[in-house]
């Protein structure tokens, strides 16, 4: 039943569509073809639907039959009616619409009858000639088909040779293609075993693009598995290379930092000569002497060209891996390995002093940046700003650390400055490949205060040596050479002219030991203080010189100035030594200003001096104030002898006393020997003090309990000894120039006026006159009523003898004992 049923279903379906066609060609085809007159056909089906509505049929029928006039698509519809189960109601609508088409179709046959027979005629007419048409063109078919047979056969043939030829040709380009690809490959091989690696890489590039074009499948593979394979070798050689080339530029850094120190020292030994030969000039210039050439000396050093080390493995590495795409990877490889070396090589060794390494470990470090900047400025992008900074702030720490500690645990001068001086060539080398160097600097300048402290404590043993060793005697210089190095080299000559030999300088051997030690100092300092941050350091050098003037050189004198042992000739001799000292102040300062490259000019300015030099000054006084105490002490010992004088003789001595013949003798050879080596105004106040000091012992013996009584006597041989003395202080004053310079201060003989003017009183038949004022300030100024008071109870003007008081007087004497007796009682009533 369901068969029958489908196949009913199916039977409908079948007379539907072909009852669609027939509406379909009935509406369309036919009366189009015929060119009937639509617009009238058309109106004449309106008005039969209008009929058929208004007899009562469906409003469905009428829809359908709207769809099939429009040529519409009926499958919709077909489909709803079977989905709705009734496809025999749609059926029967069909059938009705169809019945009425064909009534229409009669009903249009029927107007065009005529039309219609003729359009049947020309169609069997069209059917004739079409058979004819048929039958000829089978006849032609047949003549070509007989014809073309043979010509068949060769086109299937040709088009199998054609089959052959295309499959021979794409077996030759497959051919091709494998023979590149294997000549790229022996070529790849052949690269590699030679070490060239860049362009076996560029030819496994090409392999790489033949890959998707090789025809063989197992070739193919091989090749897509060795590519890998083959990059991975070559990049193990290259990093087995670069690895040789990092342990070889690491046992090479220490000979490239010392080969562009010692550039960098060569450097410096040029300027150095430059600045000589300018001071030089400046000097020649300056006093008038010479004709001043000046030459240009340009020297074109390229640095790249004496610092060889070769660079290219890491060039070709890191090219290398560029091209296999992991550049990133090896600058981070290239990065930690050389911050490792940089760690290793800032180790030190524990073992060995670091005065003795230090040279190998700065050498070692300069080096390794010198491959740096090499390596950064030519390796494009192998090494980053950063990078550089951190490799160069973890040195420039570790170099400070240990500057800090070793200098902090040096206790020698010369070490500090040695090491000093390598960092300084240490820090040129690595400023001129751009390394900022300020750290280093600053150290050694932080080290500038201990330096000299050092170098100031070995001067003062030196100084302490020298003066402890010295006899103190007058430097007897037998040759030419030895007074151009202990006199001329040091500007102590007084005079121009060459003296002749043997020459008696008027200083000891202490005077040009200690010059060469000051001018030692100078060049240390200066050597300490150039090349490092300051551009200008006279100022400082000047400071340190004042120092170890003031602070060594002038303590150290004052010490032996004020030792008990201390003799009078050394003392003068030491005085005179003091006064030569000072005039070198302007040599070392003059020296200062030359090696710190300062004209002469401005330092020889006012007020630009050394302050040591009015220190020194200084110290020549209380030198000068030694020496006088010290021939006041001898006058002393000497005056002690007078309490051996007979007061009350009864004769006065002829020839004085025996105890200032002993004096006079004595200031002869002291004086004498001063005039040798001492200035005109150290003279001129050891003789002041010296006789002044004679006066008030001459007073002071009169004032002491020692002397119970004197006579006139004894006044007439102290008024001798007197004028010996004055008459000594006038030639001393005369002969040795002192009257010229110091006529106005006042002659010698004024420094015994105090002495002259008791004895003149002593001596004098009015002594009463004392008490005259105007008297009293024309002739006895320098006495003190209390020391005349106290001498006048002690005078008695008649020598003690036997009956004495019976012998007969003098007129005279009585007048005078008179006058004193009035003095005595005027005095004693003034006190």
């Amino acid at each position: 039943m369901m068969n029958m049923s489908q196949e009913n279903i199916q039977a409908s379906q079948e007379q539907i569509f072909h009852v669609g066609l027939w509406f379909a060609f009935i509406d369309n085809t036919f009366i189009c073809k015929r060119g009937i007159k639509l617009d009238n056909t058309k109106m004449n089906v309106k008005q039969k639907r209008r009929t058929i509505t208004e007899n009562g049929h469906r409003g469905d029928e009428l829809a359908l039959a709207t769809s099939i006039g429009n040529g519409e698509d009926l499958g919709p519809i077909v489909r709803f009616a079977f989905q709705v189960g009734k496809p025999e109601s749609l059926l029967h609508q069909l059938k009705s619409i169809a019945k009425k088409k064909e009534v229409e179709i009669e009903e249009l046959c029927k107007l065009h009858y005529e039309e219609f027979i003729l359009a049947v005629d020309e169609l069997r007419g069209v059917l004739v000639d079409a058979e004819e048409l048929k039958c000829s063109l089978s006849s032609d078919n047949y003549r070509l088909q007989e014809a073309t047979s043979t010509l068949l056969s060769k086109v299937d043939e040709l088009l199998e040779l054609c089959s052959t030829q295309k499959n021979i040709s794409e077996a030759i380009k497959m051919l091709k293609i494998c023979i590149s690809v294997g000549s790229l490959c022996s070529k790849c091989n052949k690269h590699i075993s030679e070490g060239h690696f860049f362009p076996a890489l560029n030819t496994l590039d090409m392999i790489h693009e033949y890959l998707e074009s090789i025809p063989i499948k197992s070739l193919r593979k091989v090749i897509e598995k060795s590519i890998p394979t083959i990059k991975l070798h070559v990049e193990k050689k290259v990093c087995k290379e670069f690895n040789d080339w990092l342990v070889h530029i690491r046992s090479t850094a220490k000979e490239i930092g010392q080969l562009a120190i010692g550039q960098a020292a060569s450097a410096r030994q040029r300027d150095e000569e430059m600045r000589a030969r300018q001071r030089e000039a400046e000097e020649q210039s300056r006093s008038g002497v010479g004709d001043c050439v000046y030459a240009l000396d340009v020297e074109d050093i390229d640095e790249d060209s004496i610092l060889k080390f070769d660079v290219t493995p890491v060039y070709r590495a890191h090219h290398i891996h560029s091209c296999l795409g992991i550049e990133d990877r090896f600058c981070e490889y290239y990065y930690k390995n050389r911050l490792l070396q940089l760690n290793l090589d800032m180790e030190l060794n524990p073992s060995q002093p670091f005065l003795e390494s230090h040279q190998n470990f700065f050498a070692q470090i300069a080096g390794y940046f010198i491959v740096e900047d090499r390596v950064f400025r030519t390796a494009g992008g192998l090494l980053s700003d950063s990078q550089v900074e951190t490799l160069w702030e973890t040195a420039i720490t570790k170099m400070t650390s240990v500057l800090e500690d070793q200098f902090s645990h040096m206790d020698t001068a010369s070490h500090l400055l040695l090491i000093k001086d390598y960092v300084t060539l240490l820090c040129s080398t690595l400023q001129r490949h751009g390394y900022e160097v300020s750290p280093l600097i600053e150290i050694l300048d932080n080290s500038r205060d201990k330096y000299h402290e050092l170098l100031l404590h070995e001067c003062r043993k030196h100084i302490n040596d020298i003066l402890a060793n010295d006899p103190y005697e007058q430097m007897i210089i037998k040759r030419e050479y030895e007074y151009k190095m202990s006199v001329l080299s040091f500007h102590l000559q007084t005079s121009d002219m060459m003296p002749a030999f043997p020459y008696i300088a008027p200083f000891s051997s202490t005077v040009p030991d200690t010059c060469r030690i000051v001018r030692s100092f100078i060049g240390d300092s200066v050597s300490y203080l150039s090349y490092g941050g300051h551009m200008s350091f006279y100022d400082v050098v000047k400071k340190y010189l004042d120092k170890l003037l003031i602070d060594v050189l002038n303590a150290a004198l004052l010490k032996l100035i004020h030792s008990i042992s201390t003799s009078v000739p050394q003392a003068m001799q030491i005085a005179a030594n003091i006064t030569v000292l000072e005039r070198a102040c302007d040599f070392f300062l003059r020296h200062a200003a030359q090696l710190c490259g300062i004209p002469l000019r401005l330092v020889e300015r006012p007020h630009t001096g050394l302050t040591a030099k009015a220190v020194l000054n200084a110290s020549q006084t209380a030198s000068h104030n030694a020496l006088i105490g010290l021939v006041n002490s001898k006058v002393d010992e000497t005056m002690s002898l007078a309490t051996n004088i007979n007061w009350t003789a009864d004769e006065a001595p002829q020839d004085g006393n025996e105890c200032m013949h002993e004096i006079k003798i004595y200031l002869d050879t002291i004086i004498s020997t001063a005039q040798q080596i001492l200035p005109l105004d150290a003279l001129y106040k050891v003789g002041r003090g010296v006789l002044e000091h004679i006066s008030d012992s001459i007073v002071s013996v009169l004032l002491s309990d020692s002397v119970k009584r004197f006579n006139v006597n004894s006044i007439m041989g102290i008024d001798h000894d007197l004028k010996m003395l004055e008459t000594f202080a006038d030639e001393i004053f005369h002969d040795t120039g002192l009257s010229e310079a110091y006529n106005k201060e006042g002659t010698l003989r004024d420094c015994l006026v105090e002495a002259r003017q008791l004895i003149s009183l002593l001596s004098s038949n009015q002594p009463e006159n004392f008490m005259n004022p105007v008297i009293r300030e024309r002739h006895y100024s320098a006495l003190d009523y209390k020391k005349v008071a106290s001498i006048c109870e002690k005078f008695k003007d008649s020598p003690d003898r036997l009956f004495g008081s019976l012998s007969s007087r003098n007129t005279k004497q009585n007048a005078r004992k008179k006058s004193m007796d009035m003095l005595k009682k005027r005095l004693r009533d003034f006190n």
